[in-house]
């Protein structure tokens, strides 16, 4: 086992990918301020305060993630992984309720999350199941493996409802699967068995209010003070915005709460009507930028472990970026899926952090044995 903790390691940290994962946490922070700013009182809203109360935990589980090798946590993701099944069945019997979903478990004056640490999870795990015993994801008796390895914690998540999210770790199991040698021809023949079974999919798979959400983007006008109300209000938050924005704290659409979640699923509506279009460059610049580094990890990773584990950590959060993003500027349905590093929560900053620590550690120690 490498040592946890060598200082000859420090010399290779990729310091510019850190610097662009806390310049965008930060704004992501400084837009919670804004948009959760209580006037009645002139201070900052409570949801910043439990931001701000959860960065340095997320901070301390990405410096934990980068110091313990990722090959140490490869070998032993199986307990890892029985951990998050029994986090995932304690929702079901202890979780809190909220808006309809049990997802979050009570711990002393804040809740825990614990479905936003299964793509970590799951990383770790088909990591270790492709790269550790030279299985190739060509396959389907590997692949069905995997798929089962994933469908448990899918299903469990899938229950509370939290359908978004679990969806998230499909981008997951398709970077792991992709590098692992899948065909293309197996991705094509599933994308013609989703479409031929999208009707008994519509019919017999989606409740109604997810067929709400999908005829709502559709045409959102149809109810514009009901359904469509928030894709509308996004769009006018983003456009309000225009080239230079409004001024930090000077948007209306989110802190009069004309668009409603503005600090958690629309965080970035909010960033674009203060900041404008200039803004908007300049973050999406930063994700660029945080992506690219992440691939070149992936490039420079000394064992096939290391590589899978990045891009199945890269391609979940990939996914949320563009898909957040994409439904703030109205081109996607509305989803409670968060904005990685900007959006409000807890769960998902410790998550994104310790995720972004593990591939900070596949690149600083790709010169190791």
């Amino acid at each position: 086992m490498i040592n946890v903790v060598d200082r000859r390691l420090v010399s290779h940290v990729d310091w510019p990918l850190v610097a662009a994962i806390c310049s965008l946490t930060l704004i992501g922070l400084s837009t919670i301020y804004s948009v959760t700013w209580d006037f009645r009182n002139d201070q900052p809203g409570s949801a910043f305060w439990s931001q701000l109360y959860a960065l340095p935990v997320a901070l301390t589980a990405m410096l934990v993630c980068m110091m313990v090798d990722y090959r140490t946590l490869a070998q032993r993701s199986l307990f890892l992984y029985g951990g998050l099944i029994l986090l995932l069945v304690a929702v079901m019997f202890f979780g809190v309720v909220r808006g309809g979903s049990r997802r979050w478990i009570p711990i002393g004056g804040f809740s825990l999350q614990p479905s936003e640490f299964g793509r970590i999870v799951i990383a770790l795990v088909l990591a270790a199941y492709f790269g550790g015993g030279r299985r190739s994801a060509r396959s389907l008796s590997e692949l069905a493996g995997a798929g089962l390895l994933v469908a448990v914690p899918f299903l469990l998540i899938a229950r509370q409802p939290d359908l978004g999210t679990a969806a998230t770790m499909l981008p997951v199991v398709l970077g792991v699967t992709y590098l692992a040698g899948l065909r293309l021809k197996w991705i094509g023949i599933a994308a013609v068995v989703f479409v031929l079974a999208s009707p008994l999919i519509w019919t017999y798979g989606l409740q109604d209010y997810q067929k709400t959400r999908i005829s709502t983007f559709v045409n959102p006008e149809a109810d514009p003070r009901g359904d469509g109300y928030q894709q509308i209000q996004a769009k006018i938050t983003v456009g309000s915005g225009g080239f230079y924005g409004k001024g930090f704290r000077q948007g209306t659409q989110g802190a009069y709460q004309f668009l409603p979640v503005a600090h958690n699923d629309f965080v970035f509506s909010v960033f674009a009507e203060e900041h404008g279009f200039l803004g908007v460059l300049a973050a999406l610049g930063l994700y660029l930028f945080v992506i690219v580094r992440c691939l070149d990890a992936a490039r420079l990773a000394r064992d096939r472990a290391g590589s899978l584990l990045v891009a199945g950590i890269l391609s979940g959060f990939g996914f949320q970026v563009l898909y957040n993003i994409t439904m703030s500027a109205g081109l996607a349905p509305v989803k409670g899926l968060t904005l990685p590093l900007m959006s409000y929560g807890g769960s998902s900053l410790v998550s994104t952090l310790a995720g972004f620590g593990l591939i900070l550690n596949v690149r600083m120690r790709r010169f190791t044995n």
